[in-house]
Order: C-alpha cells, then structure tokens, then sequence
C-alpha cells in the first residue's frame, strides 16, 4: 500500500466523518463548518488526482462563496430554540429508507468494478499551466465570448441596482406643501 493509498482511505474517512456530521448536528451553524470541512476534503482528494485547478476552484467558489452565502442567510434567519420543528417519526422512517435506497444502489453499482487502486494519476491533464494553454489557444473565442457576457451581466446588475427614481415620486404634495410654508416663514424674518 503506497502513500497516495494511505492519503486516500484516510481523506475519504474525514470526508464520510465530515458529511455525517453536516446532516447530524444540530445547530446550523455548525452543519455549514462541517460543510465547509467536507469540501476542503474534496479538494485534496482533487489533488490526490492531479487537479489542481479543480481543488483551487471548489475551494475559493464553494468553501468560499457558497458557505458565506449560507451563513448570512443562517444569521438573518436568527433560529432560536423557539423555532425547532416538530420531530416527525415518518419523515424519519421516509429518510432512513431513501438513505437504505440509496446505500443499497451504490453497493450494486460499485459490486462489479474491479478491486484495485490506481497509483497517483501522473498526467498533466489537470494541471494549471496545460489548462491554460487549451483554454487561451484552443478556445480563446468561446472564452472571450463568455467574458462579455459577464461583463454586460455586471453591467446590467449595476444598472437594475442603481435604478433613479424621479425627483418629484420622492416628495408628497404634502410634504413639499410645508417646505414651502417654512421656507416662506423663513424669509418674512430676513
């Protein structure tokens, strides 16, 4: 047994570790921390298989982004003790026969494969530097198309965000009505 063998059965025993503990523990907060264990532990699998730029990118966009994204919206819910949902006996048994399932057609789908673990991959297919070489030669037209179609995305969040509204939708006749009144008082002083 070589080392990315040891590396590999003790990365995916954490992983397992790490995905029981997001769907058991209690506290949300710390199901997302789990979550957030769980795809650091997949991005070094990704490395095991020589990918590194598919570990850098689960990495910054699902550790990163995804998992602050949850936590915001985990903190404006504000979930308290009060807001507990009712244990359901059913819904338990409904889960506990989908994992069942679930289990069940996995160990049929890997029954048949054969029982032997690949060494380190040693290709360069997943490499940055070869990535990038196919990305900028081979489809450098799709790649700076799909950029300007971010771009206008971008653009087009700015401009639905900085919407102006009319001056005279701000101020209600009332409003303007006292202004005025003011304003005149105001002047009779001077």
């Amino acid at each position: 047994m070589g080392i990315s063998e040891i590396l590999f059965w003790i990365l995916a025993a954490l992983t397992l570790f790490s995905a029981v503990m997001v769907i058991s523990s209690k506290n949300p907060v710390f199901s997302v921390l789990w979550l957030i264990f769980t795809f650091f532990t997949i991005s070094a699998h990704y490395i095991l298989l020589n990918a590194q730029f598919l570990a850098i990118v689960n990495i910054i966009v699902y550790a990163g982004a995804i998992m602050v994204l949850f936590l915001f919206v985990l903190m404006l819910m504000n979930l308290g003790k009060e807001s507990e949902p009712k244990k359901n006996r059913w819904l338990k048994l409904a889960g506990a026969v989908a994992g069942g399932s679930l289990l069940l057609v996995m160990v049929a789908a890997l029954r048949h494969t054969e029982n032997q673990m690949t060494e380190l991959v040693t290709g360069d297919i997943g490499l940055i530097k070869n990535l990038g070489k196919v990305l900028f030669t081979e489809f450098v037209v799709p790649f700076e198309i799909s950029s300007i179609l971010f771009l206008s995305a971008m653009v087009g969040a700015v401009v639905l965000g900085k919407r102006d509204k009319p001056v005279e939708n701000l101020i209600t006749p009332a409003v303007a009505a006292d202004e005025v009144a003011v304003v005149s008082i105001e002047n009779r002083d001077v």
